[in-house]
């Protein structure tokens, strides 16, 4: 289980920036300015969180939700549906490969961070990085589309059971 550490309020400023940042990717407001925003360690993640819940986290300082933000606040960029036969693997956190990619968002660049949900209800499984663009990833027929670097089901999903 992840122990959050060192939580401290964004400044309005920071906060403003990641909720831009956020709205031009994803194409979704996390929170208004009434909502303040904090941060806080959990091993290497660094999390983001509104009203005690995490509804994002920084990688390589690029603001991204996580499966649960993405539950809550439901965005219509950056997506990569999978086939039902690849859901069980990416559930337990197995990178996406491109035979099981049914349809993906075409404004995905290399080195994009994506989300991953599965054909049948749309619902997020996964936050990875795209190896491949978008056109590349509906077209290819084998290899690695999108390294996992969150699903459900891993400690960051944990954090908000307890």
């Amino acid at each position: 289980m992840l122990r959050l550490r060192r939580r401290q309020r964004l400044r309005r400023k920071e906060a403003t920036a990641i909720v831009e940042r956020l709205k031009a990717s994803l194409g979704i407001e996390i929170a208004g300015a009434e909502e303040p925003i904090d941060t806080a360690e959990a091993d290497s993640w660094q999390i983001l969180l509104v009203k005690d819940k995490s509804i994002g986290f920084m990688i390589n300082d690029r603001p991204f939700l996580t499966v649960r933000g993405l539950l809550a606040f439901k965005p219509e960029r950056l997506y990569v549906t999978v086939d039902m036969g690849a859901v069980k693997f990416v559930y337990n956190g197995a990178d996406i490969m491109a035979p099981g990619i049914v349809d993906a968002d075409r404004a995905i660049h290399v080195g994009d961070l994506v989300w991953v949900r599965d054909e049948k209800n749309k619902q997020p499984l996964a936050i990875g990085e795209a190896l491949l663009t978008g056109d590349e990833m509906i077209a290819a027929e084998s290899g690695k589309a999108v390294k996992s670097i969150h699903h459900v089901g891993d400690n960051l999903w944990k954090i908000d059971e307890e």
